[in-house]
Order: structure tokens, then sequence, then C-alpha cells
């Protein structure tokens, strides 16, 4: 099985827990598709794109679980990366945690992302 994750806010995360489904932070609205990284990825984004941000959560997702709705595109660096081009189920998170910050003030993933 292989792993996707999704960083965003505590509060965004909320809001999807509520009405079950996660629409997208305001850069995947405006991209039209929903922002993933792989386990290799995702200390790079954190530190890129939330650094200093102490109110995140990691949501770890099943690319097998995402379906045709999940497309792998290149970005950074040519790296392809994950990609929902759909609303995500709350339901198919298969866990979400707190990001701490590191001394550096990037989100520290450590052990969250084998």
């Amino acid at each position: 099985m292989t792993s996707v994750y999704k960083i965003l806010s505590r509060a965004e995360w909320s809001a999807a827990e509520a009405s079950g489904v996660f629409l997208g932070a305001a850069i995947d609205l405006r991209d039209g598709y929903i922002h993933l990284s792989t386990a290799a990825q995702a200390a790079e984004t954190a530190r890129l794109h939330f650094a200093g941000r102490d109110d995140l959560v990691l949501v770890r997702l099943s690319a097998e679980r995402l379906g045709e709705a999940l497309r792998w595109e290149p970005s950074r660096g040519g790296d392809l990366f994950p990609h929902i081009y759909a609303p995500l189920s709350c339901a198919l998170a298969e866990a979400v945690t707190p990001i701490d910050l590191g001394p550096d003030g990037a989100p520290a993933l450590g052990e969250l992302v084998p």
C-alpha cells in the first residue's frame, strides 16, 4: 500500500470533518485539485509552504483507495506528485496527526512520515 499525505490547518480539517468532505485549501481551490505529497516529498513541502505554522495536521491517505481521482503529475524538480481531482471524503483518512514545529520553525514530520 502506498500512503500519500495532505498538510493542512486544524481548522480546515475540522471544517471538512463537520461536512464529511474536504474540498481543498485555498491553493487547491485555485489550482483545481487537492495537492498531496508522498512520504519522500512531505518534509520539503512542509518546509517550503508551511514554515512557522503551528496549527497544522498531517492527513495520511491510501493512494489505492483514492481510485481514479488520484493522478500523478510532474511538479517541483520534475518529481511526480499525487493530486486529487475530486472532493476528498474524510472517511478515507487513515490517520490525522498534529504536527509540531522543529527548532528551525519548519513543521517536524519526523516519524509521522515513514
